[in-house]
């Protein structure tokens, strides 16, 4: 393929030049991290974010993303035992990051639903300034009323309007950056304010959206630098690409001015056998006992604590209501329709003759793996940012010694050995890493 044919499916360029961008993403919530195997750091301590972030910075990543919550995840009322509690808030952790640093890009996720935005707005430049440049905003909402009980407004914004405000909230930011004036009276968002943060080296913090909703998509298309996406096979990740351009270029943007980075994990193997034995042990540590059953209550509404994991499925009904939302763990399209759907894994269960660790497995997804020999794995990934299916990958380290140290040490060099990967940061700033515009055109303009 030359450089000017285009991709069949993506309808963008071939590059054979193209350079891949990899961040890390430090969650603490779900089953993406075997935090409870003994070999693993404290996942709440300093010492293990500044061992993390360094590390990476050897590697030569783009950024380091820290997941952030408003409020500890609870199941059947209490605090769920299978996800990281006690992380301190993501933007106090980067700003102490950024003086062990100096060139990684550094990403707060913060919520637009519940945060104030003048004071978010405020606190993310703060963190630019103080890291010279390098700061970025994780774009995330919420809408459920178990998260806004800890702001006195449970459940106060509806689903389908929760990223009416967080574009609201991203225009006034970005204003705010801008060093403009702050006047908005709507009904979601009211707010006057006279910025005092002067702006940093690379202009503003980098905008990255994690939506994959209709609503998330038209929000990155229409404010974001990078987006976050779960379409990270190859047919997915080829359709999403060629959905986020379009909604980009009908916004009045390049086709390709927000980067494409799937969430991966990452699992390396000197062997392909090797790798994928490490991946059999991922799964099986990640869907243990615990979260299987934990896994099932929030379908089934009820304790199900007495039954055996390696048993079969309850049999008991489910709660016929939809799911209570305040458990904060399942997407509102898992809340409803979940009698058919427990219906369809009785019926696979049967089927198979699983038990109910076991179906979890089976039904849990597997796409999200890249495993294989650091070769096999920089060989696929060249390929995919070349032809521009992605612009490169957040990845998310099943184990924080292990798979951390796996990435800069093999994973790495086997990228800079393919011309795909930086042998040394060229740039200061996030934003510079990312090869992004300073600022786009309407931002010079209301800037001036």
């Amino acid at each position: 393929m030359s450089t000017n044919d285009q991709h069949p499916d993506t309808g963008a360029p071939f590059d054979p030049n193209a350079q891949i961008h990899l961040g890390v993403f430090y969650p603490g919530i779900g089953a993406q991290t075997v935090w409870e195997d003994p070999k693993a750091p404290d996942q709440v301590a300093t010492d293990t974010f500044v061992e993390v972030a360094t590390k990476l910075e050897r590697g030569l990543f783009d950024a380091f993303f820290l997941g952030d919550g408003q409020r500890v995840r609870e199941n059947r009322g209490a605090i769920l035992s299978t996800d990281i509690a006690g992380r301190p808030d993501a933007i106090t952790q980067l700003a102490a990051l950024a003086s062990v640093t100096e060139r990684i890009g550094l990403v707060a996720t913060q919520n637009t639903t519940y945060s104030i935005p003048v004071e978010l707005a405020r606190r993310l430049a703060s963190l630019d300034v103080l890291s010279d440049g390098r700061a970025g905003w994780n774009i995330v909402t919420t809408d459920n009323a178990w998260t806004g009980e800890n702001f006195r407004r449970g459940g106060w914004l509806d689903h389908e309007r929760r990223y009416e405000r967080a574009t609201q909230v991203v225009e006034l930011a970005k204003q705010y950056w801008a060093g403009s004036e702050i006047d908005a009276d709507t009904d979601l968002l009211k707010a006057r304010a006279t910025p005092n943060v002067r702006s940093s080296s690379q202009a503003r913090p980098v905008l990255f959206q994690a939506g994959d909703s209709s609503g998330g998509r038209d929000l990155a298309a229409r404010h974001a630098d990078v987006v976050f996406s779960a379409n990270n096979a190859y047919d997915a990740a080829v359709a999403y690409a060629r959905d986020l351009r379009a909604r980009t270029a009908a916004y009045g943007r390049a086709a390709d001015a927000v980067k494409i980075l799937p969430g991966v994990t990452v699992v390396l193997g000197d062997t392909e056998a090797e790798a994928e034995e490490k991946v059999r042990w991922l799964r099986s540590n990640a869907y243990n006992g615990v979260r299987a059953i934990a896994f099932l209550e929030h379908y089934w509404g009820k304790d199900l604590s007495s039954y055996d994991p390696e048993g079969p499925l309850p049999d008991i009904e489910p709660v016929e209501d939809e799911l209570d939302p305040s458990r904060g763990t399942l997407a509102v399209d898992a809340r409803t329709g979940k009698l058919d759907q427990i219906a369809q894994w009785r019926a696979l269960s049967e089927e198979k003759g699983l038990s109910i660790r076991e179906l979890v497995l089976e039904i849990s997804p597997a796409s999200r793996f890249h495993s294989g020999t650091p070769a096999a794995l920089a060989d696929r990934w060249a390929d995919l940012v070349r032809h521009r299916v992605v612009d490169g990958f957040n990845i998310n380290p099943y184990h924080l010694a292990d798979a951390i140290d796996d990435l800069v040490d093999k994973l790495v060099p086997a990228l800079q050995e393919r011309g795909v990967y930086r042998t040394e940061y060229t740039s200061t700033t996030l934003r510079g890493h990312l090869g992004l515009d300073e600022q786009t055109a309407s931002e010079r303009e209301q800037a001036s």
